[in-house]
């Protein structure tokens, strides 16, 4: 099986432990879990996200810290520092950038964060822009995500699928299929669809004992 799901499930494991549990079960189809404690790293460790993420590595599973660039606004000391915490913290091993911005402008900017995410331990790193960036951003990560978005405005879209691009979809239905080969497509809809898993791991049975 070629691992193609990029999960961000942002919940707290205390709170939806058997979703969790799904996650770190589905490990073999996993390409990564994003791990998001406090909207990035939190002002301090919170263990039962610690928990979690020693258990996806230990199941294979890359663990990406969750940091948000404000589309290039937030100044990169706050940036590195946050990327920092989830190394000592979480012990992540990558890193997925959230509101990355497209224009070429940004480049250098983006592409220092890239240098300092690296240098912090990332082996992975996952830039979403949510759109199709300038072509100059490909050579800074693992894995561009160029569209994020619902399905209704998804599914009438034509865009390209190379390997290192990521198409996460919401209020998607059952059978949705996104067409990039790593992807994540959620029920879940409104301001939070990422509370929710994505299809195949929502109410995933558990192995018999």
């Amino acid at each position: 099986m070629t691992p193609s799901l990029l999960v961000p499930f942002y919940e707290h494991p205390a709170d939806r432990p058997e979703a969790w549990e799904a996650v770190v079960e589905a490990a073999p189809s996993l390409y990564g879990v994003v791990l998001n404690p406090a909207n990035g790293a939190g002002s301090a460790p919170d263990p039962a996200f610690a928990a979690v993420a020693e258990r996806l590595r230990a199941a294979g599973v890359r663990v990406l810290g969750y940091t948000d660039t404000a589309y290039g606004r937030r100044p990169h000391g706050e940036v590195v520092a946050e990327l920092l915490r989830h190394r000592d913290w979480y012990g992540v091993d990558g890193a997925f950038l959230d509101q990355v911005p497209t224009a070429p402008e940004a480049l250098g900017h983006v592409r220092r964060i890239g240098v300092a995410a690296r240098a912090a331990g990332a082996r992975t790193l996952v830039l979403n822009h949510g759109a199709h960036p300038d072509p100059g951003y490909a050579e800074l990560a693992d894995l561009l995500v160029t569209f994020e978005g619902p399905w209704d405005a998804y599914r009438g879209l034509e865009l390209p699928a190379e390997d290192h691009y990521c198409h996460l979809v919401y209020a998607a239905p059952h059978d949705a299929l996104p067409a990039t080969r790593v992807h994540c497509a959620v029920p879940g809809t409104g301001a939070h669809p990422w509370g929710t898993l994505p299809h195949g791991l929502e109410g995933r049975p558990r192995p018999e004992n």
